[in-house]
């Protein structure tokens, strides 16, 4: 594709990025075939495709408005349009930079702002999100049922396994995670020390901003990956092995530091050795599948479930049946889930500000979910698990918790 930037943005390292990737697209149209927002409204412009000629217009000069940032903001940044795009477009960098122009030109009222910037604020600080989650949790029995839906039960806090192994991995805590579901990483601890890895919590390592970063507060962003670096520095010089995350959606954001901190001279060398230590659990898992196979061996009750691989881990990540794989191989049995690239409509803050897609999207998903009855769903990401959960009618819970679950019932060390 053919591009002229405008002075403003033409030599700027953005521009220099969108220029790059707008070169790479050739108009195919491939990535409108799997869009979830073209699938839903079969607008050009609420795809893949669409939204680029609409980005190029905007850094070529024309004046952004309020119908572009309609259109911007209804993209999940699913990135399913990168797995089918023929040419390697990254698409997820170009919206991302196409927002942050348009957000400049056009604005937003001042009731949207104080509602983004209160909803930005609340999630990515625990001590902020965890309160106003017991409250609503208190007072789920008066809200409306569509309300009540959307707050999840308490969880009781389970155990973490001691650190007693000498192979040991720090792990990302989140900022949303410990306080819907305290007992994702806390199981992941328990199969981690089972294979002999020890899981390491990091005091102050939360947030990995990609709340902030998705939502046009770029600066903020970066204001917490620097900090949550900075936590995590001193264990990786001791030799960590890994950075292990457990929410598909944190993980995109820390395996992109790298391209977000790349003007950043204190911090680009560290932030490309925090992407080369940032593993998905699953990935940490498959490489001990073997030594987890010989733990499950014992003759179990079958087990019948759907996985529900998230945007974030089979686009973003491009990770791809390895935790099918993984399920499969300790004793559960897997539905076939039709549609399995489309997202479930959670895609961050999304669903706080697009209801209506995001509600299509779930119901849509669910429906391919349970099409074949599984007695439960399994998922690798909070926000996915959340939204999910919000509606369906069997249990929602994350793959480590089932595989937990299943160690444990067969006494397992």
């Amino acid at each position: 594709m053919e591009t002229k930037l405008a002075d403003f943005i033409k030599d700027t390292p953005a521009g220099k990025t969108a220029e790059a990737i707008l070169r790479k697209c050739v108009h195919c149209g491939f990535c409108t075939a799997t869009c979830p927002t073209y699938q839903l409204h079969g607008d050009e412009l609420d795809g893949p495709r669409g939204r680029i000629y609409l980005i190029k217009q905007v850094l070529e000069g024309r004046q952004a408005t309020v119908r572009t940032q309609t259109h911007l903001d209804r993209c999940l940044t699913c990135r399913s349009c990168e797995t089918t795009c023929p040419s390697g477009v990254q698409y997820g960098h170009l919206v991302d930079i196409g927002r942050a122009v348009v957000e400049k030109q056009v604005g937003r009222t001042l009731a949207m702002k104080f509602k983004r910037a209160a909803v930005r604020r609340a999630v990515a600080a625990p001590r902020i999100f965890d309160p106003l989650l017991k409250l609503g949790q208190l007072a789920a029995p008066l809200l409306p049922q569509a309300l009540r839906a959307r707050i999840p039960q308490a969880q009781r806090q389970t155990s973490w396994a001691p650190i007693n192994h000498a192979r040991r991995m720090l792990v990302l805590d989140g900022c949303v995670q410990p306080s819907l579901a305290p007992n994702i990483n806390a199981a992941a601890s328990r199969v981690l020390d089972r294979v002999g890895i020890s899981l390491v919590r990091v005091p102050d390592a939360q947030c990995c901003g990609a709340v902030d970063f998705h939502m046009n507060a770029q600066a903020a962003a970066k204001r917490r990956m620097q900090r949550l670096i900075d936590a995590w520095w001193p264990h990786v010089d001791a030799g960590a092995e890994a950075i292990v995350f457990s929410a598909s959606g944190c993980g995109v954001m820390l395996r992109d530091y790298a391209h977000v901190l790349a003007g950043d001279a204190a911090y680009v060398e560290k932030a490309q050795r925090v992407v080369a230590l940032a593993k998905d659990l699953g990935e940490v898992l498959y490489a001990e599948r073997a030594r987890l196979v010989a733990l499950s061996r014992t003759p179990r009750e079958p087990t019948l479930a759907a996985f529900h691989a998230p945007c974030t881990l089979q686009h973003g990540l491009g990770i791809h049946g390895i935790v099918q794989a993984l399920l499969r191989d300790l004793g559960i049995t897997l539905t076939h889930v039709p549609e399995a690239h489309m997202c479930c409509g959670s895609a961050g803050t999304y669903s706080i500000f697009q209801p209506r897609l995001a509600s299509q999207l779930l119901a849509r998903k669910l429906a391919a979910l349970t099409s074949a009855q599984p007695r439960e769903i399994l998922t690798a990401n909070i926000g996915c698990l959340v939204h999910l959960q919000s509606r369906s009618s069997i249990p929602v819970r994350h793959w480590i918790e089932a595989v937990d679950e299943g160690l444990t019932k067969l006494g397992t060390h």
